[in-house]
């Protein structure tokens, strides 16, 4: 224990560690060599490499350490308020949660290639891009048929003084501000009647031709961006939400992973439909490596499951069977893994006829094993209700800390969809009788919640053996044995 008080003690520490560290700042400057020359490396500063190395202060040698934090790190009082906090590893996303797709490109040999698609390069282009070429275009065509008209007027002798009768190629110009007004009320077609054109110059006559063509084709070609932009499909995708978590669980017998989609407006998306890919690195047996590898999760396109109605919320699933990523897959594989989970719904839009996408992701740590989504839909007053509040809310509910694989070894699917695919890999199965207790497992979700459950998620009053829990040995119900 220490003869000073803590406050004090706390001040002479800080005292002694900013002393130590202006000390070893002068050691450096005295140290420093004036010449580089053939000094190798390492000898040229010595007080700079204890320095670097900590032994001018422990806190000196890391960057990330203050004063305080070295001395309340050394001190066993203090300890814990200064105490390091590990930063949480972020996995990097390939889609953003709003849909954005988190993919720069660089390095792009022909940038040419954007002009050729001007319209859809113009569209792209944020607003305030879009009105400072909508301003820029319009005031640019006026300046230079303003010009121009200048030009013309002032080859005719407009701008000379006359005695008697002379008709200029345009009224009331006198100059570049007038021949500038002239042009944008001939673009703008407004016409105040002052100034006009006369016969009198064939190449006036043209160029007031030429200059309404091009009005027209600027006016065109500028409203139509700002219509289209204005019009896009991607904005009805802010009304098409995703749960912001997806869950796996069983579901009519089979272990599904699910999420949930819906549509907040009433005019309806038509012929909507969700697809669902995985993208993950891999290398090949060749040894090749592929850094976004997409794969297809089955969301039940043979049987046109991933065709919605999409009137209430609707929960998507994807049957985690053989040919699914997850199914060896145990829990904290799936959190450890390193992949995400791509969700895409795409459909018509009704009210306008042009085709939407909403696009969202799920990472690793956003999946919830043994989670089911809670209800929302609800019949109050003769009409269907729909809870958005409870939109992301899930359920827990008992399900094994394993894989698919020895889940569905040992259970007996009770689907219809899922009965035929599995009856063979069943018949194939070595079954067994539990002479201990002469209980036949059919489902090991079938016991309440309350009831207490082993470290495999069984119910212990199942009196199921050691090698059963552990999905060594399949049980089948005891009418297929």
């Amino acid at each position: 224990m220490s003869l000073y008080p803590y406050p004090q003690l706390v001040k002479l520490k800080r005292e002694y560690l900013v002393e130590k560290k202006e000390k070893c700042k002068t050691d450096l400057r005295r140290e420093r060599p004036r010449s580089r020359g053939l000094v190798p490396k390492k000898a040229r500063f010595p007080a700079w490499q204890h320095f670097r190395n900590g032994d001018c202060g422990t806190m000196l040698g890391r960057k990330t350490f203050t004063a305080d934090q070295y001395l309340y790190s050394k001190s066993p009082l203090l300890h814990h308020d200064f105490k390091q906090k590990k930063k949480k590893h972020v996995r990097q996303r390939f889609v953003e949660k709003n849909g954005h797709c988190n993919v720069s490109h660089g390095n792009i040999r022909e940038p040419t290639r954007y002009l050729v698609d001007i319209f859809t390069t113009v569209i792209d282009l944020k607003w305030r891009y879009n009105l400072f070429i909508f301003s820029s275009v319009f005031i640019t065509s006026w300046l230079c048929f303003g010009f121009i008209w200048w030009v013309i007027c002032f080859a005719h002798g407009d701008f000379d003084p006359h005695e008697g009768e002379f008709t200029p190629c345009v009224n009331q110009v006198y100059g570049f501000t007038s021949a500038f007004l002239f042009s944008v009320e001939t673009q703008t077609t407004i016409g105040y009647g002052s100034r006009h054109i006369t016969p009198e110059c064939p190449e006036a006559v043209f160029l007031l031709l030429l200059q309404c063509i091009c009005g027209l084709i600027i006016n065109a070609f500028l409203l139509g961006c700002i219509f289209a932009k204005v019009a896009q499909p991607k904005k009805r995708a802010h009304t098409l939400m995703f749960s912001n978590v997806c869950t796996i669980s069983k579901r009519d017998g089979v272990m599904c992973l699910m999420f949930r989609v819906g549509d907040l407006r009433k005019s309806h998306i038509v012929e909507a439909h969700v697809r669902a890919q995985l993208i993950r690195s891999y290398t090949t047996p060749e040894g090749e490596f592929i850094p976004v590898l997409q794969e297809d999760l089955d969301v039940g396109y043979d049987d046109g499951l991933d065709r919605l109605f999409l009137v209430t919320p609707v929960v998507v699933c994807h049957e985690i069977d053989e040919d699914s990523p997850f199914w060896d897959m145990t829990p904290d594989e799936i959190l450890a893994g390193d992949f995400e989970v791509v969700v895409i719904l795409e459909g018509t839009v009704e009210a306008t006829g042009m085709t939407t996408q909403a696009r969202s992701s799920y990472t690793p740590d956003e999946i919830r094993w043994g989670h089911r989504f809670e209800p929302i839909t609800t019949i109050e007053d003769g009409r269907y209700q729909v809870d958005y509040s409870k939109f992301n809310t899930t359920v827990e509910i008992p399900t094994p800390k394993v894989s698919s694989r020895e889940i569905m070894g040992f259970s007996t699917p009770t689907s219809k969809r899922s009965s035929s695919r599995r009856s063979s890999s069943l018949s194939s199965g070595k079954s067994i009788d539990d002479e201990s207790s002469g209980v036949v497992f059919e489902d090991e979700l079938n016991g309440s919640v309350g009831n207490a459950v082993d470290k495999y998620g069984y119910p212990m009053s199942s009196g199921l053996s050691e090698e059963v829990r552990t999905g060594r040995v399949r049980v089948i119900p005891e009418s297929k044995v």
